[in-house]
């Protein structure tokens, strides 16, 4: 399986038995804890995502695949540069996963034609595939097969590969042999802890949803809790920094696929501009993407946020103030509060440095 898997554009497959008994107790404590904030579709499916059996009935045997996603012309400083675009706040930044692509289609897609193809090699063959789309224990799931192991920041981690992949599935009827897990390899090695912006990593491998930048830009409807607007500084969609500063990701690869090559507008893109995108504009440059699953309202709530950490900045340029009051104020009779009250906040902060 592991030469079909490579002509579909993954990395690596395994496979995984639908036993996960062990790791129900971390998962109750995690949800009883209310660190999945919003996302009540953790809580409503509990258990269901330890157990792949009673979320698909029949299912034996889960087949795990990962499959890189640096874009293809990734530089080979491309850890600096991104951390590089904090220091520029007029810049609003996208997570590397979002430039592209939304990697649910990708991977479905490919997913289920591995899947057609072992059918037809193995036989009859009841499946469902599956790629962060319902209640399954992706991580867990990969690292039991031998994709990696769970990094202190929770994301899976390779040896040759760090963590800048997706995580699919397929559940399947028919018993596969288990592929083996790895050892961790972390060591004493708590850079991403130190890195987080929020603190949201509590302790290895515990980590508080709630103050995470990606659930606040990207799962979080609602308003952003004031005192956690100034941290997050220009990320607009996502947070790679505890990847980022992540050893192990000298060794991440760029994906084979064009899918996954950052569209034009979404890195490097000033704040202002993002502002000014009407909804038409917002739907037309995220068409196919990952991005467009929050709307137009959050997207302007997100940059609104941006905005008023750059404009509390000594080092911004007159230039970049002016062009982010002037399109703020045009922003402040937008009809949805959500959009107002972030712009209102914003606006606070184009006076306060002279």
């Amino acid at each position: 399986m592991q030469g079909w898997a490579r002509e579909l554009g993954f990395s690596q497959i395994g496979v995984a038995g639908v036993d996960l008994s062990s790791a129900e107790a971390g998962l109750l404590a995690w949800l009883s804890q209310g660190f999945h904030g919003d996302m009540a579709y953790m809580a409503h499916h509990g258990l269901k995502r330890a157990r792949p059996a009673e979320l698909v009935p029949g299912t034996v045997s889960v087949v795990t695949v990962r499959m890189d996603y640096l874009p293809r012309a990734t530089p080979e400083d491309w850890t600096e540069q991104e951390l590089a675009r904090l220091q520029r706040p007029q810049e609003g930044i996208v997570s590397l996963y979002a430039r592209g692509r939304d990697y649910h289609k990708v991977l479905r897609n490919r997913l289920q034609k591995l899947a057609d193809r072992m059918a037809v090699e193995i036989g009859p063959l009841g499946y469902r595939v599956f790629t962060d789309s319902a209640p399954v224990l992706e991580a867990e799931l990969a690292s039991r097969s031998g994709q990696g192991w769970r990094g202190k920041h929770t994301l899976l981690l390779n040896r040759e590969a760090g963590s800048l992949f997706f995580l699919g599935e397929i559940y399947v009827d028919v018993a596969l042999p288990a592929t083996a897990p790895v050892e961790a390899h972390c060591g004493s090695c708590s850079a991403c802890i130190a890195a987080c912006p929020t603190q949201a990593i509590l302790a290895p491998h515990r980590l508080d949803a709630r103050r995470c930048i990606s659930y606040l830009t990207i799962e979080h409807d609602g308003p952003i809790p004031l005192e956690m607007r100034p941290l997050i500084g220009n990320r607009i969609y996502g947070c790679d920094d505890c990847q980022l500063v992540c050893p192990w990701n000298k060794f991440a690869k760029r994906s084979s696929l064009p899918d996954f090559d950052a569209r034009e507008g979404l890195a490097g893109a000033q704040l202002a501009t993002l502002l000014d995108w009407t909804e038409d504009t917002f739907l037309k440059h995220t068409e196919g993407s990952p991005i467009r699953r929050i709307g137009h309202a959050r997207w302007l709530r997100n940059v609104a946020v941006a905005m008023g950490n750059a404009l509390r900045q000594p080092t911004l340029l007159p230039a970049h103030r002016e062009a982010m009051a002037r399109s703020l104020q045009r922003r402040l009779a937008h009809p949805d509060p959500l959009v107002q009250e972030h712009v209102q906040w914003a606006l606070l902060f184009t006076h306060t440095v002279s």
